[in-house]
């Protein structure tokens, strides 16, 4: 094995010791009072999913509590009209394993859950899931494995939630002259267009 690359558990083990016992402690297999708060507070998570082509983690954003809680096991997380590009709902038809992890801004710590996915057009479900009298066309029901709050410290690090942080919007170029760099024949003020209107009338 080379000197400098870690191949096996065995490795990865010797070289970071044992896990902090109070990390593996509070590893639950359901939802409890904290998770559940916690995700009633949360409007932003990151779901990761994987298909036959690798890996894939998406963002998923709505108002606070957008996803709702079912019972202590199960929770259903909508899904807004996109770009139908359906990644994570594709990975899932082949493999229903998916990972979250839960913000609250101002909170450093974050809540990951781990379980099962599959995707629901119930409308008894969705209908009550609508915002500006559109419901999401679908829906993941996630059946919880693993759920443990994260410490905050690469929140910290990272001062995400720090405003002295944030950069002037002007310092990093806009999605449509990105696309139009990326794509041959795209125009930056028709692609900007695009994303204004996108933003503007497309969110549900």
């Amino acid at each position: 094995m080379s000197e400098d690359r870690i191949q096996s558990k065995t490795d990865l083990r010797a070289h970071y010791g044992e896990p902090v016992p109070r990390t593996v402690e509070r590893q639950l297999s359901k939802l409890d009072k904290h998770c559940r708060h916690f995700i009633s507070l949360s409007p932003f998570l990151v779901m990761a999913s994987w298909g036959p082509e690798g890996a894939d983690a998406s963002p998923k954003g709505d108002p606070p509590g957008f996803v709702k809680v079912i019972d202590d096991t199960t929770l259903l997380l909508p899904d807004r009209f996109g770009n139908r590009r359906v990644d994570s709902m594709q990975n899932i038809i082949d493999n229903p394993d998916v990972g979250l992890i839960f913000f609250v801004p101002g909170v450093e710590e974050t809540l990951r859950v781990n379980g099962k996915a599959e995707i629901t057009t119930d409308a008894a479900r969705l209908e009550p899931q609508a915002v500006k009298g559109k419901a999401p066309r679908s829906g993941l029901l996630i059946q919880v494995k693993e759920a443990f709050f994260h410490c905050g410290k690469s929140i910290i690090r990272s001062r995400l939630w720090d405003p002295d942080t944030r950069i002037e919007r002007s310092a990093f170029p806009t999605l449509g002259q990105i696309v139009a760099d990326q794509v041959p024949g795209r125009n930056v003020e028709e692609e900007d267009e695009v994303t204004e209107r996108v933003y503007r009338e497309e969110l549900y």
